[in-house]
């Protein structure tokens, strides 16, 4: 019987690498679409010109 219980542990070891792989290699629905579009919206703020300082607001 405990030659069984050691025999599990490869068994359930290969179960979850199975379950594993099959996670990692599924298809994901966001793909690039959604990283450009993110991307795009980085280089469109980052090309606004600051606003400028207001003098009156300078207590300096």
């Amino acid at each position: 019987m405990g030659a069984l219980l050691w025999l599990l542990i490869p068994v359930l070891a290969a179960l979850a690498a199975t379950l594993w792989s099959t996670w990692v290699m599924r298809n994901r629905k966001s793909g690039d679409v959604a990283e450009l579009a993110g991307y795009a919206r980085f280089r469109a703020a980052m090309e606004k010109e600051p606003p400028a300082p207001d003098p009156a607001s300078d207590t300096v």
